[in-house]
């Protein structure tokens, strides 16, 4: 970031990258009680609740319809739009007892298998849409 480059330009230039959401400070903000939700999954007794009415227990959280609708859903790359962090919301795919590879691979539409072998051979290529505005 140059020095006359306004910082709001700078974070909206993160939003650019196609299949990335970057944990920035606003997405920390919207998403704290979405994340308090998913570290509060480290305790047995939560997790019970939890498993036992999933609904009861996320509207006791002061969460976002939208945020809570990804949390039933199990629609991860929801959440990470709703200001999860994927590392806070791996306790909601250990709670479901998957694994992260398992969770992730369904983020990005691959088996689990094909997703663990693209990573091992590399991850994925650098070539392909780099810029959603510019389309390349």
């Amino acid at each position: 970031m140059s020095d006359t480059q306004d910082i709001h330009a700078y974070l909206s230039e993160l939003e650019d990258i196609p299949g990335t959401r970057v944990f920035t400070a606003a997405r920390a903000r919207k998403g704290y009680h979405l994340n308090q939700f998913a570290m509060s999954l480290m305790k047995a007794e939560n997790r019970a609740r939890f498993k036992a009415d999933e609904r009861a227990y996320l509207d006791e959280w002061p969460m976002t319809e939208a945020q809570k609708q990804a949390v039933l859903t199990r629609d991860y790359n929801a959440a990470l739009d709703e200001g999860g962090n994927i590392y806070f919301l791996a306790k909601l795919f250990f709670t479901d007892g998957i694994s992260f590879l398992q969770a992730v691979g369904t983020m990005t539409g691959m088996s689990a298998e094909a997703y663990q072998a693209m990573m091992l051979a590399g991850g994925r290529s650098p070539d392909g849409v780099r810029s959603k505005k510019e389309g390349k």
